[in-house]
């Protein structure tokens, strides 16, 4: 085979592997999620478009406050397909994120989505880590309008380094981005992690796990 043949060949496979790795766009207007299905597909099954309602593109509620009164001093309120049926196969969600003074968003990641969030009220710190082995801390404090990206699949978090209340809204990249909240995914996990293999990983002893799983 010329040179030249092989270029070609090569192109066309890197072309195909990122068609592969790439959501499909939609085929329809809409696929309006049918929650109530018993298909399990990878996504949602689609509606009968001739029974979708206005109500399915449809979110109230997003004005009001998050309850934070919690150990963690946050509560989010998410907008995905779960919430807007109509969001299905179109790679958007949204959340309401309420801060208590000091309140944190604990270190997480969203395994399916790219995060990015506006400041509406209140300071935050906010920070993300990335992927082995470099490790690296970004951070910065964001004031009133101000707008940050946490890129998918990284380590992510934020504090309202303020005194009164912080609210922040954040657009994700995926009508289902998943959530995995570091300490309740090493901690708390059902059933636990065998405590010898935190205390090896984290290098402590086998007591101080226990005593913070017992907390999970």
């Amino acid at each position: 085979m010329a040179s030249s043949q092989l270029l070609i060949l090569a192109l066309f496979v890197a072309a195909s592997s990122l068609v592969i790795a790439s959501d499909p766009s939609p085929l329809q207007d809409f696929c309006v999620a049918d929650l109530n299905s018993a298909v399990k597909v990878n996504g949602v099954v689609c509606k009968d478009p001739k029974v979708v309602s206005m109500d399915d593109f449809f979110f109230s509620g997003l004005d009001k406050a998050g309850n934070t009164s919690n150990p963690n001093g946050s509560k989010v309120t998410a907008v995905n397909v779960m919430q807007i049926p109509g969001l299905n196969t179109l790679g958007i969600s949204l959340a309401r994120v309420d801060y208590a003074p000091w309140g944190i968003n604990p270190p997480h990641t969203h395994p399916r989505a790219t995060e990015i969030l506006t400041v509406l009220e209140g300071t935050l710190l906010v920070g993300f880590v990335t992927s082995n082995t470099e490790n690296r801390l970004f951070t910065k404090v964001l004031y009133k309008g101000d707008v940050f990206v946490f890129p998918v699949g990284l380590i992510h978090f934020q504090q309202n380094i303020g005194y009164g209340p912080a609210v922040a809204l954040a657009a994700l990249s995926s009508q289902n981005p998943g959530v995995i909240t570091i300490a309740n995914a090493v901690f708390g996990s059902n059933p636990d992690i065998p405590a010898n293999i935190l205390a090896k990983a984290f290098q402590v002893d086998e007591a101080t796990i226990t005593k913070i799983q017992a907390k999970f």
